[in-house]
């Protein structure tokens, strides 16, 4: 049976052209439309969609309320499409962390070579989020004004420079970390896709500004995209977060987010790490960032002394990086199933053998915090 879709947007013409890319595979039926964010919230809880592709800018109710209410009243996996400005960064993430599971840029030319690639690219996207039960939206406590620890941060007191014990109490039926290790670790690396955005602001807000391992973190965003989501993780996360830039020297309680449309390398010594952000024009790089580079360059500098984790994402980037880093004798972790948003790249690194351990979202953080104080 085909996944039913509800395309949302207030341009006749583009319901049309989305409509018919969709209709195009067996797997997707474009049940109704909706001409603006009103009619989509009513049309999602009379139709119940499986998938709902919404525009953001439309008059009555923009895109950004209605994934609240939707999400609300008749959870569906939602796609956002945007325009790939600042601005239109900042109102994708805001949908992104009111419930939508993945975004796409509105102006086709600015994903794909051709219309063939980019119809091919949506309709990916879509059955991919389609085939998630429910929609997966982890509980996030936005912290704002006086409570916001980016205010906090000169105000820590001497006793925050203890390190963070979390608590290893889980449901049953989850895994999480028992103990540590008690391995040497120089640096976390992150990679993720479709999903990362939500995932990444869960883990990151619950680490302290103590943490003592730099970041790096490879989330596969367009170049427009990757100032504007370290900025807004940098006002909601105790540590400091920044889109990572040549030259860059990797601290502790400082992560780095490699810029889209580029690559970021880990050059020097284990002692003096640096990151070099590289042009790539290469046609074999599908992605740009790319996990498997950003991780193949952290085995090199890092050696043994890196624990990956690879998050919630489609496709397999991040197998070869993470096989580079397993043969070096580093750790890697990925995301459970249960958990992701699209379960692709955690599951190429579970079938490849290549993850020591499997966790939900909610116990990534503490497990890390308690893996690298080697407690």
């Amino acid at each position: 049976m085909a996944y039913k879709v509800l395309v949302v947007d207030d341009s006749s013409f583009f319901r049309r052209r989305v409509t018919d890319i969709l209709n195009k595979d067996p797997k997707l039926n474009v049940i109704d439309v909706a001409v603006n964010g009103r009619d989509a919230v009513e049309k999602a809880i009379l139709l119940k969609p499986d998938v709902i592709t919404m525009d953001i800018e439309m008059p009555v109710l923009n895109g950004i309320d209605a994934v609240k209410q939707i999400m609300a009243k008749a959870p569906t996996a939602i796609l956002m499409f945007s325009s790939l400005t600042h601005q239109g960064a900042k109102a994708t993430l805001e949908a992104l962390e009111a419930g939508a599971l993945d975004f796409l840029p509105k102006k086709f030319s600015e994903i794909a070579k051709s219309s063939d690639e980019a119809g091919s690219l949506l309709r990916q996207r879509v059955v991919g989020i389609a085939r998630k039960p429910a929609p997966f939206k982890p509980k996030i406590a936005l912290r704002t004004g006086l409570s916001s620890p980016r205010l906090q941060k000169e105000r820590l007191p001497s006793s925050a420079n203890k390190q963070l014990t979390p608590s290893t109490t889980v449901t049953r039926d989850k895994k999480t970390l028992t103990r540590s290790s008690g391995k040497e670790y120089k640096l976390l690396a992150i990679g993720t896709s479709t999903g990362g955005p939500v995932a990444l602001q869960k883990i990151l807000v619950e680490l302290e500004s103590n943490f003592p391992l730099p970041i790096i973190i490879v989330q596969h965003m367009p170049a427009a995209f990757t100032a504007a989501f370290a900025s807004r993780l940098n006002t909601l996360c105790k540590i400091n977060v920044k889109e990572a830039a040549d030259g860059d020297v990797l601290k502790p309680g400082h992560a780095y987010l490699a810029p889209g449309g580029r690559q970021m390398i880990i050059a020097g010594s284990e002692s003096s790490a640096k990151i070099k952000i590289l042009d790539d024009d290469s046609p074999k790089i599908t992605f740009k960032p790319s996990v498997d580079i950003s991780f193949g360059s952290a085995a090199k500098t890092f050696s043994g002394k890196v624990l990956g984790v690879i998050l919630t994402g489609m496709g397999s980037d991040g197998k070869d990086g993470s096989r580079m880093l397993k043969a070096k004798g580093s750790t890697i972790w990925s995301q459970d199933e249960q958990s992701c948003v699209v379960y692709g790249m955690p599951q190429a690194i579970d079938k490849a053998g290549l993850s020591h351990l499997s966790l939900p979202l909610d116990v990534i953080a503490s497990s890390i915090v308690k893996e690298v104080s080697r407690g």
